[in-house]
């Protein structure tokens, strides 16, 4: 994205200065009418909301994966934030997921937009009024957007239950703030969690009203020189993933849904809960109809020229920090980023079931052999073929902790996203290779689906407005990914909600690894937070045979309801009396 839009204009500030000059007697000065009435001006006020996007799939999180706070994944970097959020270091002063000012800046600069960028003093075509007109409607549909976008990011990391049992979001701001109103810390308040999802559909649906269904052809306002701009498609994923947290057990009040413990609670009001999950699966179904179908991912994906037809929104750069971070130390590499061994097991066999299961036919002996195809999507393990040689994770190999002790400390590498290039990066050089960061995919959309249809429907039921159902869904992507028999999603499906819910957040976790979306899943789901991150020791006897023994890594100290909700900053609930904070913080 940043690189769409490196072209960003800040520009305030200093036009409201007085300007230099060569000739002191001239005055130079630009009023705010001035300053305000030039299009290029209000159109790079509105493109700073896409400029604070992350650009890289680890922006945000000081280079780590999310992954690496959860059971996913550990990371060798132990000053980083994310370590300190896996090891349940997360304080109201220190929280490395949250971007409250930023988030909170970004509306400013969309407000600011809003209120002075349609106006008519701006004109963004003096040639046609017609043109003119559809700039401005698409720069409207785009802030509005935008501002949807901003507010999930605030109500995804901050919105929560409180001590008395009330679901509560963000302080909802729909204009830019004067002075005095800026001040008024006292008349700050949280709004509910429900509220806060009304005003960022609200948007949403409006954005649609003013935005192309998607940028195609050569028009300036609409051609396909805007990709990566909000359209109708990114809209309709968004309003996708807000229904889904909306439904989702972890942000339902106390009268809906009661929290009993870790990793337990109960529901209270069933057709209210139901009605919320049935919500989310018409919505889901909604942009599936809009968007079309899915295509699972591939090697080719990471590093393609062309946006890969799975990603809905996507920023994209071109540079080797994914391989810097994430290669193997004797590849020049930093080994940031080790996968557990939590993660190797939640992968399927080829045939469908899990490995704990004897129709699986793994063999302890070769674990790798006949996997899930997801699999080698995401991890590089002891054999894997890395840069044209094979990787050595066993005691004493080339890539083992025992070689370098900056190595993994799971015994795993990540694959996913990162260029296999052989020479990519050396210590003479290195070279750079083209990476996404996609926002939206389009099998999210379907997982979304299968989510919301189970709870709403069962398995194999479906309702108004839905055409299909979570069975159904779930065969398709495990077939696209390239697993031979779903008998064993059948075999599920027959033991009710409950039993399938947990094959669909399995199911999710393997698709959007490394994707960042595994630490909001478990905790708007109430899952358990508290496993400890398991690794691999391989070591390798005389005859060549290897042995492989699980090892603990990393315990998961999550150990209060508190780590289900994130605390707001310390700074805002200092000079706000009544900001009320999340349970247990």
């Amino acid at each position: 994205m940043k690189n769409n839009f490196i072209k960003i204009i800040f520009i305030v500030s200093a036009i409201l200065n007085i300007a230099c000059s060569f000739e002191p007697e001239i005055e130079n000065t630009f009023d705010e009418d001035y300053a305000f009435g030039l299009p290029e001006n209000m159109e790079g006020i509105l493109l700073n909301a896409y400029g604070n996007l992350p650009n890289t799939i680890v922006d945000g999180y000081g280079g780590d994966f999310l992954d690496a706070a959860t059971d996913n994944a550990v990371t060798n970097s132990y000053s980083n934030g994310i370590f300190r959020v896996g090891s349940g270091g997360l304080t109201p002063n220190n929280n490395p997921i949250g971007q409250w000012d930023n988030a909170y800046n970004q509306l400013r600069n969309i407000h600011i937009f809003l209120e002075n960028g349609l106006g008519d003093s701006v004109i963004y075509d003096i040639t046609s009024e017609t043109e003119d007109q559809l700039k401005r409607n698409n720069l409207k549909g785009e802030a509005l957007y935008l501002r949807a976008w901003w507010s999930f990011h605030l109500l995804q990391v901050y919105g929560g239950k409180t001590a008395t049992g009330e679901a509560l979001g963000y302080p909802i701001v729909l204009k830019s703030l004067s002075q005095e109103e800026a001040t008024d810390f006292e008349s700050v308040k949280r709004n509910s969690y429900e509220e806060c999802v009304a005003q960022i559909i609200k948007d949403i649906d409006s954005s649609i009203v003013y935005l192309p269904f998607k940028y195609t052809g050569l028009h300036p306002t609409t051609g396909i020189n805007n990709l990566g701009r909000a359209d109708q498609q990114v809209a309709l994923a968004l309003k996708s993933r807000v229904s889904l947290y909306a439904a989702s057990p972890a942000y339902q009040s106390d009268d809906v849904v009661s929290l009993t413990g870790m990793g337990q609670f109960s529901v209270v009001d069933q057709t209210t809960y139901i009605n919320k999950w049935t919500t989310a699966a018409v919505y889901a179904q909604d942009a599936i109809n809009k968007i079309g179908t899915f295509s699972s991912l591939s090697e080719s994906d990471f590093a393609s020229n062309t946006t890969p037809a799975e990603f809905i929104w996507r920023s994209f750069f071109t540079n080797s920090s994914l391989e810097n971070n994430n290669y193997p130390i004797a590849e020049f590499g930093a080994a940031r980023t080790g996968p557990s061994q939590n993660l190797v097991n939640a992968f399927y066999s080829k045939n469908g079931y899990p490995i704990s299961d004897a129709r699986s036919n793994y063999d302890a002996t070769k674990p790798y052999d006949n996997r899930d195809p997801r699999l080698y999507l995401n991890v590089l393990f002891n054999g894997s073929s890395f840069n044209n040689r094979n990787l050595e994770t066993f005691v004493g190999g080339l890539d083992s902790r025992e070689k370098f002790s900056r190595n993994t400390r799971t015994g795993y590498y990540v694959r996913k996203w990162l260029s296999l290039q052989p020479g990519l990066i050396s210590v003479d050089n290195s070279s750079s290779s083209r990476h996404y960061n996609p926002y939206f995919r389009r099998t999210e959309l379907f997982l979304n689906l299968a989510e919301a249809a189970n709870e709403a429907f069962g398995p194999t039921g479906v309702g108004t407005g839905v055409t299909q159902n979570a069975v159904s869904i779930i065969k398709s992507i495990r077939t696209k990914a390239g697993i031979t028999n779903n008998a064993y999603v059948d075999e599920v499906a027959a033991l009710g909600k409950d039993e399938f819910r947990k094959l669909i957040q399995n199911e999710r976790r393997l698709e959007l690894a490394f994707e960042n979306h595994r630490y909001f899943d478990l905790r708007r789901n109430l899952l358990p937070l508290d496993e400890t991150v398991k690794g691999i020791k391989i070591t390798k006897n005389t005859d060549g045979s290897l042995n492989f023994v699980e090892v603990d890594v990393e315990e998961r100290k999550f150990n209060s309801l508190k780590y289900y909700y994130a605390p707001l900053p310390y700074d805002e609930l200092s000079k706000s009396p009544n900001l009320i904070n999340n349970l247990g913080w």
